[in-house]
């Protein structure tokens, strides 16, 4: 039977919008579908897209805020975009609600958080995923901008997607997840704003890991629970940490503490990483935020990855929602602990006493010659997957701890400190009037010092100080700092020079290691040997060094720098750490 021409065109132009219109559903159905639900599932949005999309449903839905805070060493300010069923009131506490932050784009390349991000809060806004009349969830756009913005293909060498991506490093070169306390970015000052703004009592930062093989697509590294402490690192590690790890079993997605080993295989065990206050969760977990980074797996599809991280978001917030009151509670709790306590932990180590077993999903390691290199190479053969039993490492003690003080007193020449202080909301008292004070002064005894730069800075570590009680004279509008606040824990992490992330470990202090003033030989030596007669214990001492070390007697100027050191024209700054501690 024969057709007319007309009749088999218009039958062929049925079928093909028939078939454009099955492959258009899935994205038509999507109210605000963001780029990477409109790409191939390997694609994550330009930051162009990313702040046009949220602009958008700012416009459209009362529900979502965003706002613009600070600057960022791009010149571009960051974006907060936050989601409540009721008008935010910044100027209130909101402890009514569930806060939660979230993080997204501190490494650009780790752009997981950014599209999951966009989906989730288009969700809630459409009513797509229920939202608790309880909640309040904020979420930093894209942290890192200027990364962001230096988008590329190869960088990310070991990464499975997506196809294009922003750069690790800020438009200064920062590794901006060691930047929390130093704080040489503009970014770190603009979250100090967003953190204190909202006080959250859930954080989340989100990445992507490095490192071994293995069955999981997503890891979770919550702050370190022993660090975090009180109330708040137990209901951490016994509540919150099993509730996600429970619900997310139940949407077949399996979840793994980070893993965090090199060169080596997991499946021998493996410890918790330690955040300290460099690091995002480290900070946030200085005013008792329960802090977790999601961690999705480098080798695994794109696609998964974002889902899995929306997934742990949705989990979080349903978590949140149902225990506020444990929540509120956790972190009430972990304010109070502090409030009478009298010492302070400093640093940590592994406790190798206890540890948790994990059923560990794995891949077999295997060592085979590298054919370029000629040596041997761990690589792991997916087609051996495993469920062993592995040690997981999950405790820390401390290690040492000072004393707190009533007070910190600071000069007013230190406004660089002072400046940061105030950036992160600690109280301050300031002298009245010229004050003379019996304080506790630190002098730096030894110390150490990196010999490679290290993300701007060549830090100290193996710090050690002697204390002394003494009567000095501060003036007026010298700063006061009070322990007993809030910002405890940061006020300690950072003023106490020995402390994993101080300010004098980040070279804040270097200018009182080296010597202002000096002395030459030929005009010394007299002053020196009329100071050694007057001083019968300390020429003792002297002639005893002389006696049992060759090279000390056979240098004048060793010997004149010696006695240099103990007389009265010694510099009083020199290797004296110029903040002070006192007890009303």
């Amino acid at each position: 039977m024969k057709f007319p021409l007309i009749l088999i065109l218009t039958a062929f132009l049925f079928f093909s919008c028939e078939e454009h219109t099955k492959e258009a559903t899935s994205t038509e159905a999507i109210k605000y579908p963001t780029p990477f639900e409109n790409g191939n599932g390997n694609q994550t949005a330009t930051y162009e897209e990313i702040i046009g999309f949220y602009e958008e449903l700012a416009a459209d839905f009362p529900h979502i805020e965003i706002e613009k805070i600070g600057l960022t060493d791009s010149g571009k300010p960051l974006h907060l975009i936050s989601f409540s069923k009721d008008r935010i009131n910044w100027e209130s506490t909101n402890e009514d609600k569930i806060k939660i932050l979230i993080n997204n784009g501190i490494h650009p390349g780790e752009s997981d958080g950014i599209d999951a991000t966009m989906m989730l809060l288009r969700d809630l806004a459409t009513g797509k995923v229920n939202a608790p009349d309880n909640l309040i969830f904020s979420a930093i756009a894209v942290y890192n901008v200027g990364g962001s913005l230096n988008r590329n293909t190869s960088t990310r060498t070991n990464q499975n997607g997506p196809e294009s991506y922003g750069f690790r490093g800020n438009a200064r070169n920062y590794d901006l997840n060691r930047d929390f306390i130093k704080a040489d970015s503009r970014n770190a000052l603009a979250f100090y704003s967003i953190y204190h703004k909202i006080n959250p009592d859930i954080f989340i930062d989100n990445h992507v890991s490095n490192g071994a093989d293995y069955q999981y697509t997503i890891t979770h590294l919550f702050t370190q629970h022993n660090k975090l402490g009180s109330a708040a690192g137990n209901y951490l590690h016994t509540k919150l940490q099993p509730e996600l790890e429970a619900r997310l079993a139940k949407r077949d997605l399996p979840i793994t503490p980070y893993v965090n080993v090199y060169n080596s295989s997991p499946e021998k065990g493996f410890s918790q990483f330690m955040d300290y206050p460099r690091y995002s969760t480290g900070y946030t977990s200085l005013w008792n935020t329960l802090g977790m980074m999601v961690e999705t797996h480098m080798l695994k599809p794109y696609k998964d990855r974002v889902l899995g991280t929306k997934a742990i978001m949705e989990e979080i917030i349903i978590i949140g929602s149902e225990s506020r009151l444990e929540i509120k509670q956790a972190r009430t709790d972990s304010f109070k602990a502090f409030r009478n306590a009298s010492q302070y932990a400093l640093n940590y180590e592994l406790d190798y006493s206890k540890a948790d077993t994990l059923n560990f999903l794995g891949y077999k390691a295997v060592i085979h010659k590298n054919e370029l290199t000629g040596n041997d190479l761990m690589t792991y053969d997916r087609h051996q997957p495993f469920s062993k039993k592995t040690v997981f490492q999950n405790y820390f003690k401390a290690t040492d701890s000072v004393l707190i003080p009533d007070y910190y007193i600071l000069p007013q020449s230190q406004w660089k400190i002072i400046e940061l202080l105030r950036h992160n909301h600690i109280q301050m008292e300031f002298l009245t009037k010229d004050t003379t004070l019996a304080v506790t002064k630190y002098r730096i005894a030894s110390y150490q010092t990196s010999t490679n730069a290290y993300e701007g800075h060549y830090p100290h570590h193996a710090i050690e100080v002697e204390e002394k009680v003494e009567e000095l004279r501060f003036r007026k509008s010298d700063i006061m700092i009070p322990t007993h606040q809030p910002g405890i824990k940061y006020i300690m992490e950072t003023l106490e020079p020995a402390g994993q992330d101080s300010f004098f470990k980040w070279n804040y202090f270097d200018s009182i290691l080296q010597q202002k003033e000096g002395f030459s030989s030929y005009v010394f030596e007299s002053t020196a040997k009329e100071f050694l007669t007057k001083n019968e214990a300390l020429k003792r001492e002297f002639d005893s060094i002389k006696m049992s070390n060759k090279n000390f007697r056979e240098s004048n100027y060793q010997q004149l720098e010696w006695i240099h050191k103990r007389s009265p024209n010694y510099e009083k700054a020199h290797l004296t750490y110029p903040i002070y501690k006192w007890n009303k």
